[in-house]
């Protein structure tokens, strides 16, 4: 399996004259190597300065048993998931995933997303990021673990995944992998995004046979403390800590004017033309592909003309088709 791109030394006119412009994922060397919470980690010391640092603030945490081998995700039935989900405070979440240490069967413990200003309010002063621009806006989360696996999935915003401590192995696949994925439920979701049902450490080939096209197509990123990786939107990755006790903090954010996703869209088209007859399925085909991709949907019209949405997206032509949009799902 070939290796992700490596870059070190990345400075921010590198990083968005290069990299972000390639929409590839990257491999960034040493980037948060000087962070204070990461030479905390190197010391020993990651479990003590988190939770003197930490809020009060409850955050989700994940809890496998043993028999599950690190891999949350859904039953074999699709009905359930295959984990308990609870709320806690950092510390207690901390305290948790260090009484694991040494356990013969430790349980497998995994929170994620946890934002830092509700949870660590002292960290985002503390530990810059040099490859965003001090007035871009970034959503900032922490991730906590033992020895745990994230099932395949993609995210909406461009990230750049900052280890901490312990680590880590991405494997990613371009979108266009997505039928060979096995993708699980678009609506009923692990953590918001559709994942994949394959269990990536050991997969079921003679259930997932496509799934050897993904593997084959497959690149890995292997991380220590005080890297990074850049994933651009929506490239698909499955993440293995191998720490007892992992950290990792992403950075998160979106180019453009501020939106939902489109994910909401794929449903809605999901659920308005599954049904149809094919004859029509492809003729709405060529319609969405005209108006969505093509380009040039707009181009015939007058300039200044009243295009409706194909030419202005303000809020005074966005307001009423949202509310068209909200009766016609009631």
């Amino acid at each position: 399996m070939p290796s992700v791109p490596e870059y070190t030394r990345v400075d921010r006119a590198r990083f968005e004259g290069e990299i972000v412009p390639a929409g590839r994922p990257a491999v960034l060397r040493g980037l948060v190597a000087d962070w204070p919470l990461v030479a905390e980690a190197r010391a020993g010391r990651l479990a003590a300065v988190l939770k003197a640092g930490a809020s009060d603030a409850a955050g989700q945490v994940w809890l496998g048993r043993h028999a599950i081998g690190g891999a949350f995700g859904f039953t074999d039935d699709l009905a359930a998931y295959n984990h308990e989900r609870r709320n806690a405070p950092l510390a207690a979440i901390v305290d948790l995933i260090e009484s694991q240490r040494g356990a013969p069967e430790p349980w497998a413990i995994y929170a994620g997303a946890l934002p830092v200003d509700r949870h660590v309010p002292g960290f985002r002063a503390s530990h810059p990021m040099p490859l965003l621009a001090p007035d871009r806006e970034a959503l900032v989360s922490l991730w906590l673990g033992n020895a745990t696996r994230t099932a395949v999935h993609w995210d909406l915003p461009q990230n750049l995944a900052c280890v901490v401590a312990g680590k880590r192995t991405f494997t990613l696949f371009g979108i266009e992998q997505v039928a060979n994925l096995y993708v699980g439920p678009l609506d009923r979701t692990l953590a918001g995004q559709p994942s994949s049902l394959v269990d990536l450490a050991a997969p079921d080939l003679a259930k997932y046979p496509r799934f050897a096209d993904a593997l084959a197509a497959a690149e890995v990123a292997e991380l220590e403390p005080g890297d990074a990786l850049y994933l651009p939107s929506l490239w698909w990755h499955g993440v293995e800590s191998h720490a007892e006790l992992g950290a990792m903090v992403n950075f998160w954010w979106r180019d453009g004017a501020a939106q939902v996703s489109p994910l909401l869209a794929l449903l809605h088209a999901v659920m308005t033309t599954a049904d149809l007859p094919p004859a029509e399925r492809a003729r709405w085909r060529v319609l969405f592909d005209h108006y969505l991709w093509d380009g040039e949907a707009a181009t015939h019209l007058p300039a200044g003309a009243a295009g409706g949405v194909l030419t202005d997206r303000s809020e005074a032509t966005l307001a009423p088709l949202r509310a068209r949009l909200a009766a016609s799902l009631k």
